[in-house]
């Protein structure tokens, strides 16, 4: 989401209160009647500070896209990282602050020119005071605004076109070594839970087809209404993206979680996600001796595949997997009401 560069209510007044100084001050050198010049330079000031103003907030109205129109993925995304809700109030403040400083405007511009021209001045400060008080009171929206920003500059770039693939699975199972491997993309990989911070994304082609590799976080195996924000954003991930889930086992619990715990959670993945394919991916089996005890996690052997994603076995049983998936037609506005297990 591309929200621009939020000013402080100190910089937009000053702005705008500059801005309707040298406008003002082009009119002092100007031949106009003496009983209406300072009339029309304190009009002058007022109306071109409210106008730079009015700009500003509109330039940030303009550029936030609207939330409702954005794929079901982006709304959800949104909402997990920084709230819709809250993003909504917030760009409601600064369009209440829009129409009270047109009103301003016309208000004060109609007073000074009905009073008499010694006034005009005590008018204008009068509209001055009124215009920051307005800029002020939206301070909370433009610091949610900001804090937005920042936290909304990495959401990912997504191919609602591209047949695409996420893997799930816990943490330190090898999701983004798989993602490396099939894609050649290159996600920060380090030996610690929750090291993927935020979805990876890889790209390849597969017989004149666009496949799209999600690595979401790891997911830990729990209800989905006790996930952090991170497992939210993979849940995120499946939900509106997936064509096929890839679930990695780490078949040699190396990860420092029991198979019996991993299957747990591909079970509830499952369950939430009954529409979607699932493939089971038993990774590390170079550091597995005996297989027999993988037999009671393996549901389908047509759909399990045993790799090594460090050392690049497997892959290629992989690829014949992907290039199989048909991509699923979802209807985006009945996704948008699918939210039941929020």
């Amino acid at each position: 989401m591309m929200i621009p560069t939020i000013p402080t209510p100190d910089e937009i007044l000053d702005k705008g209160f500059s801005r309707g100084k040298k406008q003002a001050d082009l009119l002092r050198s100007q031949k106009i009647p003496k009983h209406l010049k300072g009339k029309r330079i304190e009009e002058r000031r007022v109306v071109t500070s409210c106008q730079v103003i009015k700009d500003k907030l509109k330039s940030i109205l303009d550029a936030v896209p609207e939330i409702e129109s954005m794929h079901p993925f982006y709304q959800d995304y949104i909402d997990i990282t920084v709230g819709v809700d809250d993003m909504k109030q917030a760009l409601g403040g600064l369009n209440w602050a829009y129409g009270i400083i047109t009103q301003l405007e016309k208000e004060y511009g109609a007073k000074i020119r009905k009073n008499p021209s010694e006034k005009a001045t005590a008018i204008q400060k009068q509209a001055y005071g009124r215009i920051a008080s307005v800029v002020n009171k939206i301070k909370p929206n433009l610091d949610f605004l900001d804090f937005a920003k920042q936290n909304l500059r990495n959401m990912p770039t997504i191919d609602f076109d591209a047949t695409t693939i996420v893997i799930a699975g816990f943490p330190n199972v090898g999701k983004s070594t798989l993602l490396r491997q099939i894609t050649g993309a290159d996600p920060q990989v380090a030996n610690y839970p929750f090291t993927t911070k935020g979805i990876q994304i890889g790209h390849t082609e597969m017989h004149w087809r666009s496949i799209q590799i999600i690595d979401t976080p790891g997911l830990l195996d729990r209800p989905v209404l006790e996930m952090n924000d991170i497992e939210m954003n993979a849940i995120v991930a499946l939900e509106h993206l997936a064509d096929a889930i890839l679930f990695i086992f780490d078949a040699s619990e190396t990860c420092g979680f029991h198979l019996e715990n991993q299957y747990n959670l591909l079970k509830q993945i499952e369950k939430i996600f009954s529409e979607i394919p699932v493939y089971y991916l038993f990774n590390k089996m170079d550091l597995v001796e005996d297989r027999e005890y993988l037999n009671e996690y393996i549901d389908d052997e047509e759909n399990s595949v045993f790799i090594s994603a460090i050392e690049g076995e497997g892959i290629d049983e992989i690829n014949k997997i992907i290039r199989r998936i048909k991509k699923i037609e979802r209807n985006v506005e009945e996704e948008d009401n699918d939210d039941d297990y929020y």
